[in-house]
């Protein structure tokens, strides 16, 4: 069983920056694609970050990232793979980044996780962290 669990939430004034982390424990090939999703008061879960952590298979596609526009060029993901982390850095942050930002994990192969899966693909969540961030 995977369990997820964020942290580093929090406010700050646009411009600021936050770091995000997601503590994974469970099989490693079951978390084989890590994303962050966030969602808004009235808006639909999106997905903003991605990022292939198996290696098992010796896959062309480990570590391989993948941002939707929004968040493209201010926000990295990167995975600490001794510390089972996943992390989001979120640089120059704008008001409409705030909402409550979620880790998740599927099983799938690097080509997919390459593609950005959409969140109903997703076995996998962990309790969201808000971040609010105020102009």
């Amino acid at each position: 069983q995977v369990q997820l669990v964020e942290s580093g939430g929090g406010s700050v004034q646009a411009g600021g920056t936050l770091r995000l982390s997601c503590a994974a424990s469970g099989n490693a090939s079951s978390r084989s694609c890590m994303g962050w999703f966030r969602q808004a008061p009235g808006k639909e879960r999106e997905g903003i970050a991605y990022i292939f952590t198996w290696d098992g298979g010796r896959s062309m596609y480990y570590g391989s990232t993948y941002y939707a526009d929004s968040v493209k060029g201010r926000f990295t993901i990167s995975q600490e793979k001794a510390e089972n982390t996943v992390y989001l850095q979120m640089n120059d942050l704008k008001p409409e980044d705030s909402g409550m930002y979620y880790c998740a994990a599927v099983s799938v192969d690097g080509s997919w996780c390459a593609t950005g899966p959409r969140a109903t693909i997703f076995t996998y969540w962990g309790q969201g962290t808000q971040v609010t961030v105020s102009s």
